[in-house]
Order: structure tokens, then C-alpha cells, then sequence
């Protein structure tokens, strides 16, 4: 179950962590982020490794096809971490330091740098700007900061705030997580 999740190796056994449906849901979500992460990630290095392309603003446009996709999925996860569990966990630890702010300091770094790489891609597009090498490498240093933060995140869920989380809240809590999280959903 749990522990064949790909960021929980070397962190700990998770098979001992019975997750609430809420809990587990979040927990489930991650692998497909990943992947399309690794994706990006992958068309990064790619391109960054191919000294002979020339047309940067189609690698850009590829991977702004890529991010979209991304984005639409990792904003309701985002949406359910921040906006209720974050909330009910604040009750418990604070948010000022600690897991939390950690969290919402790891969020906000990457929406910051996906807004980045947004904006590019628009400028670009409304000014037919032609890209250079150097400046479509500036760009992908957003997508690369995001795929760090991410991917360093979702480990810190897995293997200290959900477990956490899991401990800390009541039955009653988890089945208003539940609720709120299919409110969410409709």
C-alpha cells in the first residue's frame, strides 16, 4: 500500500500507517503528479542536453502544453492540503513554524515559480518573441525549481504530515475532512 509510494524509500516503513480515506487520498494523488513531473523534468534535460535545436519557443510551447496538464491536476490537491488540512492541523501546531510553514513556504515557492514560467510563456507569445538558447534555459530554471520543491514536498507529506496528521486529528475530524474534501470535489 503505502510504501510502495515512489518518494517513501529509505524514510521509513509507511505499511504501518493506516491512512484515512482523506489521508490516503492525498497520499494516492502524488504518483501521478510525479510523473507528470518527472516528464517535465525529463523534457528539460533534454533539451538543455541537445547543443544542435534551434526552435526554443516550440520547446517552451511543449512544455507549457506539459504544465497546463500539471497545474489542472496539482491545484485541487493543493486546494484540499491548504485550505483543510493545513487549517484543522493549525489548531494543533501553529503555523508560524514547524511543519506547516514549511508546507505553505514549499507551496508558495512553487506557484511562484510556475507563475514565473506562465508569464514567460505569455510574454513571449503576445510579443512573438523569438527564443534564444540562453533565455529558454532561464526559463526551464523555473520548471526545475518546481520539480525540486515538489518532489522534496511530497516526501515531507508522506513521511511526517500525513502520519502526523493521521495521529493528531480526531474521528470526527477526519470525517469532516471527508465531507469538506467531497465539497470540494462537486
Amino acid at each position: 500500500m503505502n510504501q510502495h509510494s515512489p518518494c517513501a524509500g529509505g524514510f521509513g516503513d509507511l505499511g504501518e500507517i493506516d491512512f484515512c480515506a482523506p489521508l490516503q487520498q492525498l497520499f494516492d494523488e502524488h504518483p501521478p503528479l510525479l510523473a507528470k513531473m518527472a516528464e517535465f523534468k525529463n523534457m528539460v534535460q533534454a533539451f538543455e542536453a541537445n547543443d544542435s535545436y534551434t526552435n526554443w519557443n516550440e520547446a517552451v510551447e511543449q512544455l507549457h502544453e506539459k504544465l497546463e496538464i500539471f497545474v489542472a491536476e496539482l491545484e485541487p490537491h493543493a486546494d484540499r492540503e491548504e485550505d483543510i488540512l493545513f487549517e484543522m492541523m493549525v489548531k494543533y501546531i501553529g503555523r508560524e513554524s514547524g511543519p506547516i510553514a514549511v508546507m505553505e513556504h514549499e507551496h508558495n515557492t512553487a506557484k511562484l515559480h510556475l507563475k514565473y514560467f506562465f508569464e514567460k510563456v505569455a510574454s513571449t507569445k503576445s510579443t512573438n518573441e523569438t527564443l534564444t538558447r540562453e533565455k529558454a534555459l532561464e526559463v526551464f530554471q523555473h520548471l526545475k525549481i518546481v520539480y525540486a520543491t515538489l518532489t522534496d514536498h511530497f516526501m515531507k507529506e508522506e513521511q511526517v504530515l500525513f502520519p502526523m496528521a493521521e495521529k493528531m486529528l480526531s474521528d470526527e475530524e477526519k470525517e469532516e475532512l471527508a465531507v469538506k474534501y467531497k465539497e470540494m470535489s462537486n
